[in-house]
C-alpha cells in the first residue's frame, strides 16, 4: 500500500544509513548489516521511552485506585455491564487508561511491520524504500548464525537454517513471557483487585509467546533480530523498573525494603548504647531527672583524698 511508502522509506534509510557507517569502519557486510537492525531497535525503543514512563504512571495511578475498585466489584457484584461502566467513570475521572501498557507494543508495531516488508524485499530480491539493486545484493549475502537474514523456518534451504531460526522463535517466546511474568509475579501489590489492566497482563503473558511461535516460522532471519533484540530490552527495562521503582506491596518493593533495611545505619534503641559507642553502657539518669547518658570513655579514674589544714579539720569537728 502506498500510504506506508513513507514508512517503509524511513526505516530503510536508518538500515542503510546505519550500515554504512559501520561497514565504512572495516567491518565485514554480515556484521554491518546485523548491527545495523540492532541500531534500528536501539532508535525505535529510545523514541518511545516517553509512552514506558507513561506505561509506569499508569501502573502506578492503577495501584492507587485499588481499594475503589474493589468497592465498586462488590457493590455491584453480579451486574457485570454495571461494574464496567462504574469503573470506566472512575478510570476518567482520575485520567488513567487500563489499557496503556499496550501502547509500547503497539506504537513499535508500524516499524516491525516496515522492517518485515523491507526484508521480505530483500528475500525475494526486490528493493524496497530507499534500497537499490545493489543494496539487496549485499543484504542478501549477509548472515546470522550462519543463515542469511533473508531466511525463513517455512522454506528453509538447509537443516542448520531451520535450527537458527527455530532457536530464535524459542529465545522470543521465552523472553517475552519472562517478562510478564516478571512483572505479575513481582510487581503487583498482593492484594489487588481483578482489574482489566491484570487481565490484560494475564492475557499477554500466554497470548504473545504463542502469536511468536506461530507466526515466527515466517519471519525472515533479521526480523526475528529485530524482535530478540527488541524482548531482551524489554526485559532489561522490566527489570529495572522491579528492582529500583517497584510497585508499593508488590514482593520486589518488599525486597527492595529489606535491601534498604540491611544497608541502611541501624539506630540504637531507647536505653541502649549504640555497638561502636565508647564504653559500651548506660549511666544512671542524672540528679536532676535527666535521661540517662554514656559513661565516660576509657577505665574508671581513681580520686585521691585531699588532705586538709589543721584548722579546716578543727571547724569540721566543731561543726
Amino acid at each position: 500500500m502506498k500510504i506506508f511508502n513513507p514508512l517503509y522509506d524511513a526505516v530503510s534509510w536508518v538500515i542503510l544509513t546505519l550500515h554504512k557507517g559501520l561497514h565504512g569502519t572495516g567491518m565485514n557486510e554480515s556484521w554491518s548489516w546485523c548491527l545495523a537492525i540492532v541500531g534500528l531497535v536501539v532508535l525505535v525503543r529510545i523514541a518511545l521511552i516517553p509512552l514506558f514512563v507513561k506505561q509506569i504512571r499508569s501502573m502506578r495511578n492503577m495501584q492507587v485506585l485499588q481499594p475503589e475498585i474493589k468497592k465498586i466489584q462488590e457493590r455491584y457484584k453480579g451486574d457485570r455491564e454495571r461494574t464496567s461502566q462504574e469503573l470506566m467513570k472512575l478510570y476518567k475521572e482520575h485520567n488513567t487508561n487500563p489499557l496503556a501498557s499496550c501502547l509500547p507494543v503497539l506504537a513499535q508495531s508500524p516499524f516491525f511491520l516496515a522492517l518485515y516488508r523491507v526484508l521480505s524485499g530483500i528475500s525475494n530480491n526486490h528493493a524496497v524504500g530507499v534500497l537499490t539493486a545493489h543494496d539487496v545484493a549485499t543484504a542478501r549475502r549477509a548472515t546470522f548464525l550462519g543463515a542469511n537474514l533473508s531466511d525463513k523456518f517455512v522454506g528453509a534451504h538447509s537443516t542448520h537454517v531451520q535450527i537458527v531460526t527455530a532457536l530464535m522463535i524459542v529465545a522470543m517466546s521465552g523472553s517475552q513471557f519472562y517478562t510478564q511474568r516478571q512483572l505479575m509475579t513481582k510487581n503487583m501489590p498482593k492484594d489487588a483487585a481483578p482489574n482489566p489492566f491484570m487481565q490484560q497482563q494475564k492475557v499477554m503473558m500466554y497470548l504473545f509467546p504463542i502469536l511468536f511461535g506461530v507466526f515466527g516460522i515466517n519471519f525472515p532471519v533479521g526480523v526475528l533480530v529485530y524482535w530478540l533484540v527488541s524482548n531482551f530490552w524489554s526485559m532489561g527495562q522490566q527489570l529495572y523498573v522491579i528492582r529500583r521503582m517497584p510497585a508499593v506491596g508488590s514482593p520486589a518493593y518488599e525486597a527492595m525494603m529489606r535491601r534498604k533495611d540491611k544497608g541502611g545505619d541501624a539506630k540504637p534503641a531507647p536505653g541502649k548504647a549504640a555497638p561502636d559507642s565508647p564504653g559500651g553502657g548506660v549511666r544512671a539518669a542524672d540528679d536532676d531527672g535527666g535521661a540517662p547518658g554514656p559513661t565516660p570513655s576509657g577505665p574508671p579514674v581513681r580520686q585521691q583524698p585531699q588532705r586538709q589544714s589543721r584548722s579546716k579539720r578543727t571547724g569540721a569537728k566543731k561543726r
